[in-house]
């Protein structure tokens, strides 16, 4: 047997091409699914952000009114420490929400491709097996 004819048959009926383009179309797939979540989870944090800083601001505009309207500088000083301690607070809290949503939709969106992995490799398993079978044969 030649050196050309044995790289030949090496590559002969290795692979099944169209095997390997479905594996790439569901690789495609997979990921256009996270980058889904990804988007659809920048969207909802967005939102909650808009909402929060809405009502941060009508917080704020009310407290003011609140304050200016006090009377007494005591009265005022005493509302805006309160103002700024319940601000902090509520800030404290949104940033806790939205580092769960952040955290959630990594998740989501690594779940996705970690199952396209095991899936792909399961794949590659099985197209090895089916050419070693062939080459045998």
């Amino acid at each position: 047997m030649s050196y050309n004819q044995a790289f030949t048959d090496m590559f002969k009926n290795s692979w099944d091409f169209n095997q390997f383009v479905s594996t790439g179309r569901r690789n495609m797939e997979a990921l256009s699914a996270a980058n889904q979540v990804v988007v659809e989870s920048a969207q909802a944090i967005t939102r909650r952000q808009a909402e929060v800083a809405r009502a941060n601001i009508d917080n704020a505009l009310k407290v003011s009114k609140d304050i200016i309207t006090s009377g007494t500088p005591e009265t005022s000083i005493s509302k805006q420490s309160d103002l700024m301690k319940a601000f902090f607070e509520n800030t404290l809290n949104n940033l806790r929400e939205v580092s769960e949503l952040v955290t959630k939709s990594s998740f989501e969106a690594f779940d996705v491709i970690n199952r396209r992995t095991a899936e792909s490799l399961e794949e590659i398993s099985s197209a090895s097996a089916a050419s070693a079978k062939k080459k045998s044969a």
